[in-house]
């Protein structure tokens, strides 16, 4: 069987592919170049893919996706921050490149799989959650279909990323101990998202108010901050001696970011524009949860048509970040937040 490897130059994609490698899979490593500017580390991790290529003695090839991602990824995060909501580019990327693009890559050219390093793992074509839940990142893929997950394969959806680096290290892998990417999806340099954000928008200072309508302090243009944010605005001394205050609601077309307590954030439901599931399995009958936020917590929940409501009231949700359902450890699928 024949299985195209996205090798991203980290630690967990090298140990997919020698773990495919030694279960029999005929393996061939692919680099997806989709971003190469400036202050990320494309380049560096090019060169550590092919190393592990070589180390493994695979097939190498690098796909340039550069054009494609701007247009299918990242010109639409750039115009939806624009509006003022938040859009996650790694859910984008997973659906519309790795296994959009590189899927129908792999296809063409009579593979049998896909496999990336994703900590998630797949049976009987579901969804599950890793055995490793602070690595877990069925959150990302929880946009794909069905038949995408009939050809992929994450083959170290079983282990701690602790196991993960010592198979590494006892392959003699390099990059065993490399820094885990904590950046957007293909650009991964450790640029501060605001100040990546300021190469499309620029710095529009404007108001800070809270919930009476009194003007606190000032911020750098409502864009770059989400629902539920604690920092990178600024407020009067006076203020910052009582409790924390956080975004609550984005005023965009006047600029003005309002301000509250943690209690102000609390919602106990929200809509979302449509939903997107794996399969066409039915809900009714299952206990739900639902995650609103990479790592964040799983919430008991029903759904009602395009409404979540929530058996416990949640805070931080924020329109245009992802609302994906969960039933134990089974990903069902996902909905953008609405407004």
């Amino acid at each position: 069987m024949k299985v195209a490897v996205g090798l991203s130059g980290g630690v967990d994609s090298a140990v997919a592919a020698a773990l495919l490698k030694e279960q029999g899979y005929d393996v061939t490593g692919v680099f997806l170049e989709c971003w190469n500017e400036p202050d990320c580390r494309t380049d560096k991790d090019r060169q550590d893919a092919l190393k592990v290529a070589l180390k493994l003695r695979i097939p190498f090839r690098a796909l340039d996706f550069k054009k494609e991602y701007r247009k299918r990824v990242m010109n639409l995060v750039y115009r939806e921050f624009k509006t003022g909501i938040t859009p996650n580019p790694d859910i984008l990327c997973n659906r519309e490149i790795k296994f959009g693009l590189f899927l129908e890559w792999t296809i063409k050219h009579s593979f049998d799989f896909v496999a990336t390093g994703h900590y998630a793992q797949i049976k009987n074509n579901k969804l599950l959650q890793s055995v490793d839940k602070d690595k877990d990142q069925t959150y990302f893929l929880a946009m794909l279909k069905e038949k995408q997950l009939k050809r992929a394969l994450f083959p170290i959806g079983h282990l701690l990323k602790k196991q993960v680096r010592f198979e590494a290290k006892k392959r003699g892998f390099h990059v065993w101990n490399k820094k885990d990417s904590t950046g957007i999806c293909f650009i991964g340099h450790d640029l501060p998202f605001k100040e990546f954000l300021q190469k499309k928008i620029k710095i529009h200072r404007g108001k800070v108010i809270d919930k009476a309508g009194r003007v606190i302090g000032a911020h750098d243009g409502v864009e770059f901050y989400t629902i539920g944010q604690r920092h990178g605005f600024r407020v009067a001394a006076k203020t910052t001696a009582s409790q924390p205050l956080f975004v609550i609601q984005k005023d965009i077309k006047s600029n003005r970011l309002i301000v509250g307590k943690k209690r102000d954030l609390a919602k106990i439901g929200f809509m979302v524009d449509a939903w997107s599931w794996i399969a066409k399995a039915p809900l009714q009958g299952r206990t739900l949860q639902v995650r609103i936020r990479h790592q964040g917590k799983l919430i008991p929940c029903k759904i009602e048509g395009k409404k979540v409501i929530l058996r416990q009231a949640a805070s931080g949700v924020a329109p245009g970040q992802v609302a994906v359902i969960y039933s134990g450890i089974e990903c069902f699928g996902a909905g953008v937040i609405k407004a």
